[in-house]
């Protein structure tokens, strides 16, 4: 009987780590990518501590190319027979006005939050579609849905990635693989690092995790297509 099997994109720190940390602790088998070496070798030495019952293996790309994308996505497909999650965690936050924000702040924020969402699940849907049976998750957010000051870029493109979960959960209706658009409020990650906030005042990552697994540990009848989390006391 071999593991189930989880990937993960920038799974090294914040949400990311943390889903990679909940999947690893229900006994799946991890592929994960992040940018950076250092942080994937980290997260290597940390999981032969903590779970050394599964593997993991890890792969550095910049999900803001699509060069490298696709280069995980084959990755993966040489390392996995079979795939039961994936989940589409990779995104930046660069706060700021569309009528202010530098040029640019748009290119990188689609390219990293939509763009890469789309081309990695585009080279794995070939592993799963063949199953029946599978689900992705992508990380939206509360900006998926509203306007907020200084959202600007960040929101266009998050908005444009509940459009793609939308769209991918019909097409993926019939064949058996459930979609999930994730969207969280404000949880502590290093978008949010050095803020002077009470630490209870923002979710935890952790919290993100067990909303994820929670939508996963259903039976094959049901499906989460959308979940809100925010923090008890509201937005920020």
């Amino acid at each position: 009987m071999h593991n189930k099997t989880a990937v993960i994109s920038g799974a090294t720190k914040g949400l990311g780590r943390a889903i990679a940390e909940i999947f690893a602790q229900n006994g799946f088998d991890l592929c994960v990518c992040a940018r950076t070496e250092a942080d994937l070798e980290a997260m290597e030495r940390d999981w032969v501590q903590q779970f050394p019952q599964q593997k993991l293996h890890v792969f550095a790309a910049d999900v803001s190319k699509k060069s490298e994308v696709l280069e995980f996505g084959a990755f993966v497909r040489n390392t996995f027979k079979h795939l039961d999650v994936l989940v589409n965690n990779a995104g930046v936050f660069m706060p700021g006005k569309i009528s202010e924000e530098p040029s640019g702040t748009l290119e990188t924020q689609i390219e990293t939050n939509l763009y890469s969402a789309y081309h990695l699940t585009r080279s794995l849907l070939p592993m799963m579609i063949p199953q029946g049976r599978g689900h992705i998750f992508n990380l939206c957010s509360i900006a998926s849905f509203m306007a907020y000051p200084n959202g600007g870029s960040y929101s266009i493109s998050k908005f444009a990635l509940l459009g793609f979960s939308k769209v991918l959960r019909e097409e993926m209706k019939p064949k058996g693989l459930k979609v999930t658009s994730i969207m969280p409020g404000a949880a502590w990650s290093d978008s949010w690092a050095g803020v002077d906030l009470p630490y209870e005042r923002l979710m935890q990552a952790t919290d993100v995790a067990k909303a994820i697994w929670g939508c996963y540990d259903m039976s094959d009848a049901a499906v989460v297509e959308e979940l809100i989390l925010r923090p008890q006391l509201g937005d920020l």
